[in-house]
């Protein structure tokens, strides 16, 4: 976002495992060396059947649910070579009759080493409250012990405990550097610390090839794999078109799994 010059936009959509839908939307503009962004982030998992203690068994009747994170984030390149920016947002989460809301911040900054081709970077994500559900769906009729059979009954709210946001500690590295003429490769390194998943490494590699095409491979890898059920590995592509002064970007990523069906994701991408 620092380096955006323009009004940029972007829209992205992730085919998750168990017919799970993710979008995103961005639109970012840049007043001289400070940068705004407003993006939203939506799951969509469709209809769910109802399932109780009393009914278990799964019927026609269904029910929603819905998360839903708003952003606003500002970015800006205080030097030719450092770079930061944070990210304040607003998390939804919605599941039949309970909801949930908390306020988080991300806050990120990059260091191109030189002229190099090497830039590192180091982020800190979902810093706020914790998600505390509510909603009639933590209401309960009940009748006490010591009431008679023919009493009415209470109805007798449970209290949610607060859940506290994932955060995580990102760690990268990058470095590009021309290989012939009209090719660029990147090769790309990270470290994720999740503070209720595994310790994260990750691995990957683009080749660009006259600043128009690009080809991507890259790897995952966690301590225990078995602990997941993705495989580690990814594949993507893309292409940086000029179309008359705006620039479109169209890019396609595939990861791999082993119990569901590969998680692809497609990106749009304009700069204005």
């Amino acid at each position: 976002l620092a380096m955006n010059q323009g009004t940029a936009a972007i829209f992205s959509r992730m085919n998750y495992v168990a017919d799970i839908g993710v979008n995103y939307f961005g639109v970012a503009q840049s007043f001289g060396n400070n940068n705004l962004a407003f993006h939203v982030n939506s799951w969509d998992f469709g209809d769910i059947p109802v399932q109780t203690e009393l009914s278990p068994e799964i019927t026609s009747v269904t029910y929603n649910a819905s998360f839903i994170t708003a952003g606003l984030t500002y970015a800006r390149a205080f030097t030719d070579r450092i770079s930061a920016g944070a990210t304040f947002k607003l998390v939804s989460e919605n599941i039949d009759d309970l909801s949930a809301t908390a306020v988080a911040v991300d806050m990120g900054m990059t260091y191109l080493v030189g002229e190099t081709g090497l830039r590192l970077g180091v982020s800190l994500k979902n810093i706020g409250t914790d998600l505390e559900y509510s909603g009639v769906g933590l209401t309960q009729q009940v009748r006490l012990p010591s009431q008679p059979g023919n009493a009415t009954n209470n109805a007798l709210v449970f209290e949610s405990e607060g859940v506290s946001l994932p955060s995580l500690l990102n760690f990268g590295v990058a470095y590009s550097r021309q290989m012939a003429e009209g090719t660029v490769v990147t090769v790309l390194g990270n470290f994720r610390s999740n503070s209720f998943d595994q310790d994260q490494y990750s691995g990957g590699v683009e080749v660009g090839l006259f600043d128009m095409v690009y080809l991507r491979g890259g790897m995952d890898i966690v301590g225990d794999q078995d602990l997941s059920f993705f495989t580690g590995t990814n594949f993507g592509a893309g292409v940086d078109l000029d179309l008359s002064g705006t620039r479109l970007q169209v890019d396609y990523a595939l990861r791999s799994t082993e119990y569901f069906s590969n998680v692809s994701m497609i990106t749009v991408a304009a700069d204005l």
